[in-house]
């Protein structure tokens, strides 16, 4: 469960979002209804995440901590109640991920990837490498992940 702090900062971000709707600001879930929960949408706004500290070559020489990871995992856990559709949503909109997939090679960031989601499945299924590769090979998460991607490009073609 987020600390208390962080439920204030997620509450406090939904108000905001609530009023710029009101407002007529462009409406993200014009594009996919499941824009509309402000947790799913720009999950991330309120997480401070220094960019200009992440190593990824020392991830990919070393692995990496799950720890550094956990607001990313709890976000997708919150996600995941709703549809897999959100769980790829935010998975996707995770700013490490996007700088990864801007500035590695197609091969290291799919396998950043799916390290994460392999660590993801692992702590919060049980599951070993094998059932998670398995689950992200499926046709139900390639089609969420699919649509998610579809859905985040329109997105951001509006903005």
């Amino acid at each position: 469960m987020a600390s208390l702090d962080k439920q204030k900062k997620r509450a406090q971000r939904a108000k905001t979002k609530a009023r710029q709707n009101r407002m007529g600001k462009p409406k993200a879930h014009a594009v996919h209804p499941v824009l509309a929960n402000p947790l799913i949408d720009e999950p991330f706004d309120d997480v401070a995440i220094d960019l200009s500290t992440f190593d990824f070559q020392d991830i990919a020489e070393n692995g990496f901590d799950p720890a550094d990871f956990d607001d990313l995992f709890q976000t997708m856990k919150f996600a995941e109640g709703i549809s897999l559709l959100a769980l790829c949503v935010v998975f996707l909109q995770y700013p490490v991920l996007e700088l990864v997939v801007s500035e590695e090679s197609e091969d290291a960031a799919t396998d950043f990837m799916m390290g994460l989601l392999i660590v993801y499945r692992s702590i919060y299924h049980d599951e070993d490498e094998e059932a998670a590769v398995a689950w992200v090979g499926s046709d139900a998460f390639q089609q969420a992940y699919n649509e998610a991607s579809v859905i985040l490009q329109k997105k951001n073609a509006r903005a």
